[in-house]
């Protein structure tokens, strides 16, 4: 794993006066332009964020919704479809705040410094996959004017048509990518992504138009396949070597280290969903043992009033563990499972998967896989479509090596996985996305996105007390309050064109 370079985000840098008699009219305290290669490193880290947003916009919401988690806690509100506008909100108020305005920033100063076009197709690469997570969350949001209050004065910016925004972001990839060459970028070690690999960057491109392309496939089936065409002549990841991810560290605190990490190390109620304990233990999967495993504590005391904890080894016994369902709360636990308390069930693996060091995935080779798979059932794209399936399910298992020497899985614990599990021509749309959410655990906005594109795999809903959805998995997620008070008109033109700002409103090309 790359090493993350430590940043300080809100330092000043101050320029000191020499014997150069130019410096006498320079003021000291005049902060001195921030270096764009160390701007770069600040928006991958935005990208990645925070405990804040990932807490409640991915885990709370996204995690449970797609029942990867499950949680009997009240305010885990994704897990009962009950509605808390500040934690749906929370991706779009850290990420304009953030990772646009330092993208805006970033672009602005390569412009005035004349640096080199490859430089700014990493940039623009960047600022494309951040707005793509903020479109597909909400739909309509803030794009052409976005990002632009300190550049232009913008501090009321439009709300694009999610149409629009898809068709730009789309271009922007192909422009991009026809930028990159196979060199190594001005940015160097600062790109903690890539260390300036362009060829890297250029499979990114098209591997984010795959996944933007197969987007469409329910609003406009036709662009859909062409850009998947186009994403797939161009050149897609290779191997796990490409993986989109952001490495991080224990420290210093922030967005140095891994938002979902900081929410585990505060937070210690998660749970695996029955849904996704179920499918991986109805198959044998060797990714269970290494992405959950039993709680320590059992919740029990022995006869003398000290905590019963389990062994390591009862922590990873595959059929001992069980995941909780979804939408219970403390009330209904016992009636529903038997259980006094969560401590039975199986909680994300503290010993690996949870630190704050630990990487945070955008996009996998496996992903692309499982994409190209899909292409090739669907147009005949991209080659053999089991070979693909295959290599997705080798690619999602081996990928977790990247947690540590305990995510190494053996290859001929994938083969019996594969010969047991084999492709299914018959189910095949099924089963390639079943996997992708599989492998998209964790990684919950795609996880999101791509089962409101696909419908698949097949979730059972809840129906918990005071849902605001009657019953049925949210859509979407609901834009900042304050929106409504500080940029009124935009907000509102943006509610009369895509519907009502609720969770079932679907976004553009989320079409029923």
């Amino acid at each position: 794993m790359k090493k993350a370079i430590y940043i300080l985000l809100f330092a000043l840098v101050f320029g000191a006066c020499d014997e150069g008699f130019e410096d006498l009219n320079v003021n000291p305290l005049k902060p001195v332009q921030v270096n764009a290669a160390n701007k770069l490193t600040a928006a991958q880290l935005f990208a990645s964020s925070e405990r804040y947003d990932n807490w409640r916009a991915g885990l709370i919401y996204q995690s449970t919704m797609m029942q990867h988690m499950a949680n009997t806690a009240s305010f885990w509100d994704g897990d009962k479809y009950t509605w808390n506008r500040g934690y749906a909100s929370s991706l779009m108020d850290r990420y304009y705040g953030n990772a646009v305005k330092t993208l805006q920033d970033l672009l602005f100063q390569l412009d005035e410094e004349g640096a080199p076009d490859e430089m700014k197709a990493i940039a623009r690469i960047m600022r494309v996959f951040v707005f793509s997570r903020l479109t597909d969350l909400y739909g309509d949001v803030p794009y052409s004017e976005a990002g632009k209050a300190v550049l232009e004065g913008i501090t009321k910016p439009v709300y694009d048509p999610q149409s629009e925004i898809y068709a730009d972001m789309l271009n922007e990839l192909q422009e991009t990518a026809a930028i990159l060459g196979s060199g190594t970028s001005a940015y160097g070690d600062a790109d903690i992504i890539y260390n300036g690999d362009q060829a890297k960057w250029k499979r990114l491109a098209h591997s984010l138009m795959l996944r933007l392309g197969l987007r469409l496939i329910k609003v406009d089936p036709a662009a859909a396949q062409s850009w998947a065409t186009t994403a797939i002549a161009g050149g897609v990841m290779e191997s796990n070597a490409d993986i989109f991810f952001v490495p991080h560290t224990e420290g210093p605190a922030g967005v140095n280290q891994n938002g979902n990490g900081e929410v585990f190390l505060t937070d210690g109620s998660p749970r695996l969903s029955e849904t996704f304990v179920n499918f991986m233990a109805d198959r044998n999967d060797p990714r269970l043992t290494i992405l959950g495993s039993l709680p320590l504590d059992t919740g029990e005391d022995d006869p003398d009033g000290n905590n019963i904890e389990r062994t390591d080894v009862e922590r990873l016994d595959v059929a001992s563990q069980k995941g909780l369902p979804n939408g219970l709360s403390n009330a209904t636990l016992l009636d529903a499972t038997g259980e006094e308390n969560t401590q039975a069930f199986t909680e994300p693996n503290r010993l690996l998967i949870t630190g704050r060091d630990a990487p945070m995935f955008f996009q996998t080779y496996a992903e692309v896989q499982f994409m190209l798979a899909e292409a090739n059932v669907r147009w005949g794209l991209g080659g053999d479509a089991e070979t693909h399936y295959n290599n997705g399910v080798r690619a999602a298992m081996e990928m977790l090596a990247m947690y540590g020497d305990g995510g190494i899985i053996p290859s001929t614990d994938i083969d019996t996985y594969l010969t047991n599990n084999p492709y299914d021509a018959g189910n095949a749309l099924e089963q390639i996305n079943t996997q992708y959410w599989a492998a998209t655990f964790l990684n919950e906005y795609e996880a999101f996105s791509n089962w409101r594109r696909s419908g698949f795999p097949v979730l059972i809903p809840v129906n918990f007390p005071g849902n605001v959805t009657n019953g049925t998995i949210p859509r979407r997620m609901s834009y900042s309050e304050s929106e409504q008070t500080n940029n009124p008109e935009n907000y509102a033109a943006a509610v009369a064109r895509q519907g009502p700002d609720e969770l079932t409103t679907r976004v553009w090309w989320d079409v029923q």
